[in-house]
C-alpha cells in the first residue's frame, strides 16, 4: 500500500510538469489580460456592442435624405400612341425609361431625434454590460488565482508534516530494534504515514483541479498552460478594520457596470415612450424627382426625345394620422409597460447587489474571526504536539495519542490557510465592489 501511494504521488508530480510549459511564471493581471482578450463570452459581447453601435449609426443617417435610381424598358404591343402625330395605329413598340428621385424628412413627430437618443442608451448599456461581463470573468479568475495559492500552501504544510512523520517512523523503527518500544506503536506510525501520503495525493489533485479550473475560465488550451506567480500576500492583523456593508453597497451603486446598465435601459425605455407618441404627429416630407423615356416608334431621335421627354417634380407630403387601428394607442401602452419592467429591472439589480455585498461582508467578517481564532489555536497545538512528540519518544503516551495530537495540529492548520484566503479573497471582493481593481 505504501509502495503504491509512494508511486501516485511520483506520477502526479511527474504529469503536473510534463503539463506546464518551460515559460515565466503568469501574475494574476497577466492572467486578466489573456482572459479579456480571448473568452469567448466576452468575445460575444463585443459583437453586441458592435451591433449597437450600428444601430447608432443607422438612426443618425436616418436623418439623411435618400437618392435612388429607377431604370425600365417595356415591350408594347397592340395600339400604340405615335409621336409627333398624336394617333393610335396597331404596332409593337419598345420604351427605356429612367428617374432619379430623392426624399427628406423634414418632420415626423420628433422621432428620429428620440431614436438616435435611444440608440446611444442602448450602446452605452450594453458597454456597461460588456464590463460586466469583464468583471465577472475577472472575479472568477481570481477566487481560481487564490485557490491554486491555497492550494499549494496546503500541500507544502501537508508535505511537512509528511516529512515530520517519516523521521518519527525511523525513530520508532530503532527503537523497536532496540527493545525499548512495541512493534504495534510503529505499525500506528506507518498507517500515520499511509494516511499522510494519501493526503498528500488529494492535495496534488486538488492543486491540478484548480489549475484547470482557472484554465477553462481563461479558455486557455491545456497545451499552453502555464504557474502561476506566487505574490506577496498581506498580513492578516487582529485589528483590521473593513468598511460596513453599507457603505460599500453606496459606493457600488454609482460605480457599478450592471446598476449603470439597468439605469440606461430606463431612460432608453423612456425614449421608446417619446417615439410611441411621436406618431401622434403628421408627418412632412420633401421629395424630388426626375424621370426621361425613349420610343423606338418616335419619329424623332435619340437625343431629341431625351431632351423633350424629361420631367422633373418638386413636392412637400403632409400625412395626417386619423385612424390607425388603435395602434399608437397599443404602442403607447407597451412602451409604458416596458418602462415599468426596466425600473423593476433596476430594482432587482440594486437588490441583488446590495445581497452580494451583505454576504461577502459577513463572510470576510467571519474568516478574520476564524482565521484570528485559529492562529491562536495553531501556536497552543504547536506547543501542545512538541510536548506530544517529547512524551512519545520516552514512552509516556502511545502513538494513538500521539496520532491524534498531530491530526490536530494538521487540522488547524488546514483550518488557518484556508480563512486566511478566505478573508483576502472577500476583501478583495469588497474592494472591487468600491471600483478598486484586484490585485495580488
Amino acid at each position: 500500500m505504501k509502495n503504491l501511494l509512494t508511486l501516485l504521488i511520483a506520477v502526479t508530480g511527474l504529469l503536473s510538469v510534463a503539463t506546464v510549459k518551460a515559460q515565466a511564471p503568469w501574475d494574476l493581471q497577466k492572467c486578466f489580460d489573456y482572459a479579456i482578450e480571448n473568452n469567448l463570452q466576452i468575445k460575444r459581447q463585443v459583437l453586441n456592442t458592435e451591433y449597437y453601435q450600428n444601430q447608432v449609426n443607422q438612426a443618425k443617417s436616418d436623418k439623411l435624405p435618400n437618392l435612388n435610381a429607377q431604370v425600365g424598358n417595356d415591350f408594347s404591343f397592340g395600339r400604340t400612341l405615335t409621336f409627333p402625330e398624336n394617333t393610335y395605329v396597331n404596332a409593337n413598340s419598345t420604351s427605356l425609361s429612367g428617374g432619379v428621385s430623392s426624399n427628406l424628412t423634414v418632420f415626423n413627430g420628433m422621432r428620429l431625434s428620440n431614436l438616435v437618443q435611444k440608440s446611444k442608451l442602448d450602446l452605452q448599456a450594453t458597454l456597461y454590460e460588456l464590463d460586466k461581463t469583464k468583471d465577472d470573468i475577472m472575479l472568477l479568475i481570481a477566487a481560481e488565482y487564490l485557490q491554486i495559492l491555497f492550494a499549494e500552501e496546503v500541500l507544502l504544510v501537508d508535505s511537512a508534516n509528511l516529512e515530520v512523520t517519516k523521521q518519527q517512523l525511523e525513530r520508532s523503527r530503532q527503537l523497536v530494534n532496540a527493545g525499548s518500544l512495541a512493534r504495534g506503536a510503529m505499525l500506528e506510525i506507518e498507517a500515520q504515514l499511509a494516511r499522510e501520503e494519501l493526503q498528500l495525493v488529494n492535495d496534488q489533485n486538488s492543486l491540478q483541479l484548480a489549475y484547470l479550473n482557472l484554465y477553462q475560465f481563461m479558455d486557455l488550451p491545456m497545451a499552453e498552460s502555464f504557474k502561476i506567480e506566487k505574490p506577496s500576500l498581506p498580513e492578516i492583523q487582529a485589528n483590521v478594520t473593513m468598511m460596513n456593508a453599507f457603505d460599500v453597497f453606496n459606493n457600488a451603486i454609482n460605480v457599478r457596470p450592471e446598476i449603470k446598465a439597468a439605469q440606461l435601459r430606463v431612460e432608453s425605455a423612456m425614449k421608446e415612450l417619446e417615439i410611441a407618441k411621436g406618431n401622434r404627429y403628421p408627418s412632412l416630407s420633401f421629395g424630388a424627382y426626375y424621370n426621361n423615356i425613349f420610343n423606338n416608334k418616335d419619329s424623332r431621335g435619340f437625343n431629341e426625345q431625351i431632351q423633350n421627354n424629361g420631367r422633373s417634380s418638386l413636392g412637400l407630403t403632409l400625412s395626417i394620422p386619423i385612424f390607425n387601428r388603435f395602434q399608437v394607442k397599443n404602442s403607447i401602452s407597451n412602451s409604458q409597460i416596458q418602462i415599468s419592467d426596466y425600473e423593476y429591472q433596476l430594482q432587482i439589480a440594486r437588490n441583488v447587489l446590495r445581497k452580494d455585498i451583505e454576504l461577502v461582508y459577513t463572510n470576510a467578517l467571519a474568516a478574520l474571526n476564524r482565521y484570528i481564532s485559529t492562529q491562536k489555536a495553531v501556536t497552543s497545538m504547536k506547543e501542545a504536539f512538541r510536548y506530544t512528540e517529547e512524551k512519545f519518544n520516552v514512552g509516556m503516551i502511545n502513538s494513538v495519542e500521539y496520532n491524534q495530537s498531530k491530526n490536530n495540529l494538521a487540522t488547524a492548520q488546514s483550518d488557518l490557510i484556508q480563512a486566511k484566503y478566505e478573508y483576502i479573497f472577500r476583501t478583495k471582493i469588497l474592494d472591487f465592489y468600491n471600483g478598486v481593481p484586484i490585485t495580488l
